[in-house]
């Protein structure tokens, strides 16, 4: 939905699975982010996403960010945008279904660079320690067509835009 709701807002995409693979080809930089406490590869990641985000509306363009994001990355991503005076809001995509949500990630190839594919072991992890973050604005559920999804969040997006230009 984040490449769907870019090309809606004509905005970047940016997505923390491609900024971390820019890091996978230096092992010492690994090590340092396995060593941090708790592990430092979604805070760090967020961290690249936010500079980036914050560059790009500078320049006044819109962005999407794409990850699994945890309450203090929200609340980072936030700060950003209220100190760029650009307008910030969570989409949650969930897949209630596990069985669906399986099926999905066993059969993705996002073929990033530098990047592996995550398995369902690793997805039913982060399912069982992940706490949605608060507030979400919108919440899209997987499991419905993805027309109805694709047309509730243009609905969101659209009416968040005419809020931001009034």
């Amino acid at each position: 939905m984040a490449d769907w709701a870019s090309d809606h807002l004509g905005a970047a995409v940016l997505a923390h699975d491609w900024a971390m693979s820019g890091l996978r080809p230096y092992p010492v930089m690994q090590d340092a982010l396995d060593q941090m406490n708790p592990p430092g590869h979604g805070r760090v990641g967020w961290s690249v996403l936010g500079a980036l985000a914050r560059a790009q509306l500078r320049r006044g363009r819109s962005v999407v960010l794409d990850g699994v994001a945890r309450s203090p990355d929200v609340e980072h991503c936030r700060e950003v945008a209220l100190d760029e005076h650009a307008h910030f809001a969570v989409i949650l995509t969930e897949c209630a279904d596990a069985g669906v949500h399986r099926s999905r990630i066993e059969g993705r190839q996002r073929s990033i660079p530098n990047w592996y594919e995550i398995d369902w072991h690793q997805v039913q992890r982060s399912r069982a320690s992940w706490v949605a973050p608060d507030p979400v604005e919108l919440r899209l559920q997987a499991t419905e067509p993805m027309a109805q999804n694709r047309r509730r969040l243009a609905d969101f997006l659209d009416a968040s835009l005419r809020r931001s230009d009034g």
